[in-house]
């Protein structure tokens, strides 16, 4: 099986109570590869036009608001199946429902500050990564 690429943010929650790395123990422990990362802070630009998809629910401005509250991880990993592979490490959105071990059973503090994003479908990885990431600047 060819190897697959998703994307992965490591969002303000997580990146302001120093779980960067635990995160991404969780990642590689997982078998997948990080191959592209940086720490950047958002402007608003930037994530409404990331999340312009969820732009009619009445969640958006509060995500907004949200992923530009402080700093964030973007990072392009790699392997098998990646896209399943990390929404398994990721666990369910709300950290309620979400498997003993998973990044949102550990460390999300709620439903909204879940600590992690991925790509829900490989062709909405390859456009998330695209947003993000310059060819240059990945690596695998």
């Amino acid at each position: 099986m060819a190897k697959e690429r998703t994307l992965s943010i490591i969002k303000p929650d997580a990146t302001r109570r120093n779980l960067t790395g635990a995160i991404n123990a969780k990642i590689e422990g997982a078998g997948l590869r990080i191959i592209a990362q940086k720490r950047v802070k958002w402007k608003k630009k930037d994530a409404e036009t990331f999340y312009k998809v969820h732009k009619e629910r009445p969640f958006y401005k509060d995500l907004v608001k949200f992923m530009t509250s402080g700093p964030i991880v973007i990072q392009v990993l790699e392997g098998e199946k990646a896209v399943a592979k990390y929404r398994d490490v990721m666990g369910a959105t709300n950290p309620a429902n979400a498997n003993k071990g998973t990044i949102r059973k550990e460390f999300a503090e709620s439903i909204e500050a879940n600590s992690v994003h991925g790509s829900d479908s490989a062709d909405n990885a390859k456009k998330e990564i695209k947003l993000c990431f310059k060819a240059a600047e990945i690596v695998g």
